[in-house]
C-alpha cells in the first residue's frame, strides 16, 4: 500500500508543477523585472507552511545574488516592521490570499510605497487585489487525501520561488565566482573557490622530458615524479604531448621496441590542457568527460604545472 500511495502523491505534486508551466505569462516577467529593479531588499513573508516555503525562497535568492530575507508576518505586526524600508519589495505568500497576519502588513507596506508580489492560489483574493503583481500558484488538488495538509500547493509555491531566483540569477549575469563568495564553507565552497593553480604541481615537480629522450628516460621520469605521466617538450620547452602509463601499455601491445623508441614517438599529441585560473571543479569535469587522471596546466603557451585527480580527491573537490 505504501508504494502506490507514494506514487499517487508524487504524481499529484508533479502535476501541480506542470500546471505552473502552462500558466507562466507576462506576470512572471513583471515580477522578475520588479525584483531586478529593486534597490533595497527582497522581503519574503508568509505564515505557517507558507512561511517555511518563504524562508527557503529567501535563502535561495540571497545565495544567488538577490539580497533577500524572511519576515515572519506575526512578528512583523508585533514590532519587526522596522525591518522594512522604502526601497524594498515584498513577496507575500498565502495560498488562500486571506491570511490575517499577512494582510495586516499591507497598510504599513503601502505607506512605505513598497511594491507587493503575491504568490497565491486565489487570484481574486484580498492579497491579490492589493498586489502589484500576482503569481498564480493554485493547484487542482492537494496530495493530502483529506485536502487539509498543504502539500501540492507548497510544492508549487517553492518551485515558483526557484523559478524567480534562477531567472534573476540569469538576468544579473551571476557567475560561479559570484556564487563562491556566498558559499565559502564546506565541499561546495571548495568546489567554487579552489583554482587549478592552488592544487597543481609546478616547478621541479613537473615531469618533463624532451622529444628526443629515450623511452627508458621517460619511464624513469614518470616513476620519479609519481604522477603516472610525463610531459614531452621540444627544444624551446613547448608542449609536444604527454606519455601516460596507458600509452606505454598500448605501445607494448603494438609490439614497439621500447629500447629504441624516443619519447616523441610514444607521446599522445594535443593532450587535454587547462588554464591555472580555471576552477579546480572545471579540471574535474574535463577528467570525467575524457576518462583521464591528469591535465597539463598551460599559461600563455607554456607548461605551468600538472593537476592530478588525486589532488582533487585530497582537496575535497570531488
Amino acid at each position: 500500500m505504501s508504494v502506490p500511495e507514494g506514487k499517487r502523491v508524487l504524481a499529484i505534486e508533479a502535476k501541480a508543477i506542470a500546471g505552473l508551466v502552462e500558466r507562466l505569462d507576462h506576470r512572471f516577467t513583471e515580477a522578475v523585472d520588479l525584483l531586478y529593479g529593486c534597490t533595497g531588499k527582497t522581503v519574503v513573508s508568509g505564515m505557517g507552511k507558507s512561511g517555511l516555503i518563504g524562508q527557503k525562497i529567501a535563502a535561495t535568492m540571497a545565495s544567488t545574488g538577490t539580497p533577500a530575507f524572511f519576515l515572519h508576518p506575526a512578528e512583523g505586526i508585533h514590532g519587526d516592521l522596522g525591518m522594512l524600508a522604502r526601497r524594498d519589495t515584498l513577496i507575500a505568500i498565502s495560498n488562500s490570499g486571506e491570511t490575517e497576519e499577512l494582510l495586516k502588513l499591507l497598510p504599513f507596506v503601502k505607506r512605505l510605497n513598497i511594491p507587493v508580489i503575491a504568490m497565491t492560489g486565489r487570484v481574486q483574493s484580498t492579497l491579490a487585489k492589493n498586489s502589484e503583481v500576482v503569481l498564480d500558484v493554485s493547484v487542482p488538488e492537494e496530495a493530502c487525501p483529506m485536502g487539509l495538509a498543504p502539500t501540492a500547493s507548497t510544492t508549487a509555491t517553492l518551485a515558483m520561488g526557484d523559478a524567480l531566483a534562477i531567472a534573476l540569477l540569469q538576468k544579473r549575469g551571476f557567475k560561479e565566482d559570484d556564487f563562491a563568495q556566498f558559499h565559502p564553507g564546506g565541499t561546495l565552497g571548495r568546489r567554487l573557490l579552489l583554482k587549478v593553480r592552488d592544487l597543481m604541481h609546478q616547478g621541479a615537480a613537473i615531469p618533463q622530458v624532451s622529444g628526443q629522450a629515450s623511452a627508458h628516460h621517460a619511464i624513469l621520469e614518470m616513476t620519479a615524479k609519481k604522477l603516472g605521466m610525463t610531459t614531452v617538450v621540444d627544444q624551446a620547452g613547448q608542449l609536444l604531448g604527454i606519455i601516460t602509463d596507458g600509452d606505454l601499455r598500448r605501445v607494448l601491445e603494438k609490439g614497439m621496441d621500447l629500447a629504441t623508441a624516443r619519447a616523441g614517438d610514444l607521446a599522445t599529441k594535443r593532450p587535454k590542457t587547462i588554464g591555472p585560473d580555471e576552477l579546480a571543479a572545471k579540471a574535474l569535469q574535463i577528467m570525467e568527460q575524457y576518462s583521464i587522471t591528469a591535465l597539463v596546466v598551460e599559461d600563455s603557451g607554456r607548461i605551468a604545472g600538472i593537476i592530478h585527480l588525486h589532488d582533487l580527491l585530497k582537496s575535497g573537490v570531488v
